[in-house]
């Protein structure tokens, strides 16, 4: 069996999220600094194990107050839970467009099962003789799963946050090695 290794090129990638603020706009945030790499069986991208991480301080909503009060306990606790990671489980293709990624996202100390879409947007050699893969990734989860359940106004009795968050990347990876026969 031959294993391949893609790096995530971070200049050409984005995770963001989006979370309905008081039910009647949505706020967008994203994270600064964040990896992902992907090995495969030789480039057979349905045989992918995904690993994701991002760093809980590098959150960014254009917004100082905001960002600094999602990185407290009521939020994403950055100073007991540095880092939400995710590891898929499994790449379920749907079409040669299309797959279902299977995995398990953990942030602040919690880790549930997940279901992201995954769009390939294709493959291809740049100009200075790299290959380079990339893909548009969604889905959402609910922040509650994950022990954040900030966002109730008492005097009102209205939400703050919606309970649902979506998630959006970009990410573009490029090979890193040839492929190399992998270890029995």
């Amino acid at each position: 069996m031959v294993t391949t290794k893609w790096a995530l090129d971070p200049t050409h990638s984005e995770i963001q999220f989006k979370v309905k603020h008081l039910m009647i706009s949505k706020v967008t945030g994203q994270f600064q600094k964040f990896d992902a790499s992907i090995e495969t069986e030789g480039d057979d991208l349905s045989t992918a194990k995904i690993s994701f991480s991002a760093e809980v301080n590098s959150i960014s909503t254009n917004n100082e107050q905001r960002d600094a009060h999602l990185k407290t306990g009521d939020f994403f606790d950055a100073e007991n839970h540095p880092q939400l990671t995710f590891v898929s489980s499994n790449l379920e293709k749907i079409d040669d467009e299309n797959y279902k990624m299977h995995g398990t996202l953990t942030m602040r100390g919690a880790s549930k099962e997940i279901t992201l879409d995954v769009e390939f947007g294709g493959m291809m050699q740049d100009p200075w003789g790299n290959t380079r893969v990339g893909f548009t990734i969604s889905g959402k989860i609910n922040r509650k799963d994950y022990g954040v359940s900030f966002g109730l106004l008492a005097e009102t009795a209205s939400v703050m946050v919606s309970d649902e968050v979506g998630l959006h990347a970009q990410a573009e990876f490029v090979k890193v090695t040839a492929p190399v026969a992998a270890m029995a």
